[in-house]
Order: C-alpha cells, then sequence, then structure tokens
C-alpha cells in the first residue's frame, strides 16, 4: 500500500508542477483587471496570491484529464474560480468576529493588513468575482448556468456558509460523529465536490462517471477534514484542544486514522467505479495527500 501511495505521489507531484504555474497565472493576470480601485485590487490579490497548494483548481483540471478533455486557457480559468471562494473563505474566518487569526500562510492575515472592513470587502470581491469568472468564458450556456448553480449551492447557506454557522454555534457541545461528519460535509465537503463535478459537467461525463466521481469526492472532502484534524492535534493535552470538535478528540488520534484509512478507501473503491476507458490513476493519486506522518 505504501508502495503504491508512493507511486501515486509521484504522479501528483508531475501534475502539480505542470498546471499550478498556470493557475497561478491565471489568477495573478485576471485578479489585476477586476476593478478600477486600486485598494480593493491590493487587498484580494494579497490573499489570492500569498500561496496554497491550489488543490480545488487542480481537482477540476485533473477530473477533466481523467474524462479526456482538452485542457486550455479557458478551461484553467473555469478551474480557477473556485480558488476565488475558497480564498474568500480564509479571509472571513480569520477576521476578529470569527477564528480572529493574525497570521494566514506565513504573512499577516489580511485585516491586519488593511482592516477589517477593507478585508471584508475583499473577501466580498472574491466570492462575486468567481461567478463572474465562470460566465466569461467559452463554456455553453447550459455549462455556465449548471456550474454556476452548482457553485451557489457549494459556497452558500446549505453549504459552506451552513457548515461554518453549525462550527460557531457548537463551540460549547460536544457533536455526535454522525453531526460532525454532516457539519465537514457542508463546511469542506461541498466545495470539493463541486471541483469534482464541475470537471465532469464541462466534459459532458456520463451518468456511471458522474456517479463514480461524486461518490470520490464525498469521501475526499471527508478524509481532507480527518487528515487536517490529525495533523493538528496538538501533541500535550490542552483543555481548549480537548473541547474541540474534531475526529481525533471524538474518536481518539487510533480511532481517527482507521477513520481516515475507510474514508481513503472509499474514495480509492470509487474511482474503481468508472468506465475503462477512463484511468483513475490521476486522481487516485490525490489521496496521497492523506499519508499519515505521525
Amino acid at each position: 500500500m505504501v508502495t503504491v501511495m508512493m507511486a501515486n505521489k509521484q504522479v501528483l507531484t508531475e501534475f502539480k508542477q505542470e498546471y499550478i504555474p498556470q493557475v497561478d497565472r491565471v489568477l495573478e493576470n485576471n485578479i489585476q483587471k477586476a476593478s478600477s480601485v486600486k485598494l480593493i485590487v491590493k487587498a484580494m490579490e494579497y490573499s489570492l496570491m500569498a500561496g496554497g497548494k491550489r488543490l480545488r483548481p487542480l481537482l477540476t483540471l485533473a477530473t477533466l484529464q481523467t474524462l479526456n478533455h482538452p485542457i486550455d486557457e479557458a478551461m484553467v480559468r473555469a478551474s480557477s474560480a473556485v480558488e476565488l471562494i475558497h480564498t474568500y473563505s480564509l479571509i472571513h474566518d480569520d477576521l476578529p468576529a470569527m477564528d480572529n487569526d493574525d497570521y494566514r500562510r506565513g504573512k499577516l492575515s489580511n485585516h491586519k493588513e488593511f482592516g477589517a472592513g477593507i478585508a471584508t470587502l475583499a473577501g466580498d470581491g472574491l466570492l462575486t468575482l468567481a461567478f463572474g469568472w465562470l460566465t466569461n468564458t467559452s463554456l455553453s450556456d447550459t455549462k455556465k448556468i449548471e456550474l454556476v448553480r452548482l457553485l451557489a449551492h457549494a459556497a452558500g447557506p446549505d453549504g459552506m456558509v451552513a457548515g461554518q454557522t453549525v462550527d460557531l454555534s457548537s463551540d460549547k457541545k460536544q457533536l455526535s460523529l454522525d453531526e460532525l461528519i454532516h457539519l465537514h460535509k457542508q463546511k469542506t465537503g461541498e466545495l470539493f465536490h463541486y471541483c469534482v463535478m464541475a470537471g465532469a459537467i464541462i466534459a459532458d461525463a456520463d451518468e456511471q462517471s458522474k456517479k463514480a466521481l461524486s461518490s470520490f469526492a464525498w469521501n475526499f472532502g471527508l478524509a481532507f477534514q480527518i487528515f487536517d484534524d490529525i495533523k493538528d492535534a496538538p501533541d500535550d493535552e490542552n483543555q481548549d484542544d480537548v473541547d474541540k470538535n474534531t475526529y481525533v478528540n471524538l474518536l481518539g488520534m487510533k480511532g481517527a486514522k482507521q477513520k481516515l484509512k475507510e474514508t481513503v478507501q472509499a474514495s480509492q473503491h470509487s474511482l474503481e467505479e468508472l468506465p475503462d476507458k477512463f484511468s483513475p490513476d490521476l486522481l487516485s493519486s490525490f489521496l496521497s495527500y492523506f499519508m499519515v506522518q505521525k
């Protein structure tokens, strides 16, 4: 299993080396044209170009490649719109009224650099800009509408916003495993699900492929959160951390690792349901992200 994961990691490394520079170039070139007001462009660019794994646009591009759909600059642009949503969510998460974090990706958080008001507006700008990017592509009107509908749901009050709301309102309440999974399905999983299904929509995937990819995406999103909880678990017992709703606190470290293993396996099995004409290797390589080190 470890040998397979290491081989998959090499596939992912090569894919990232090819497409992360393309995603970054599209983001940087297009954010400059977003507004005539230089301050808001500067604030949006500050967080958007602060680094990051670009995992979400890469998932869309990997889905396109898996489905044998050609990838050109228009596809990179359409795939990159979700990174605007992700960045907006990080800016707002860091605000004093939310998580009140002073740093993000080794830099001052947006509100520490520009103030809470401008940071809020920068997040608002990125959120709305994402939908403009999706409509300003060479895709058919039908596909544009479907992508906008799906992204609005994933990022909206029954998706990411719902999950964040439950998270904020549950800080003094111990959630059950089912409640925790549902919270993270909305807060984290919906956007990952959008990324994969966006590729399926653009590539006109058949129903069998859509079903397999949808299952892969939901399990991937859950694995992502469990892995984050394992990675971020403190070495020493801290009461504040013990009270948090995490998979490690709920299941213990051993239980969380077992749940991660089962979820990664479920995600892999979903890919095996793709039609034989499509290779699952590239999307499978993204599961190497969840190799537990500790």
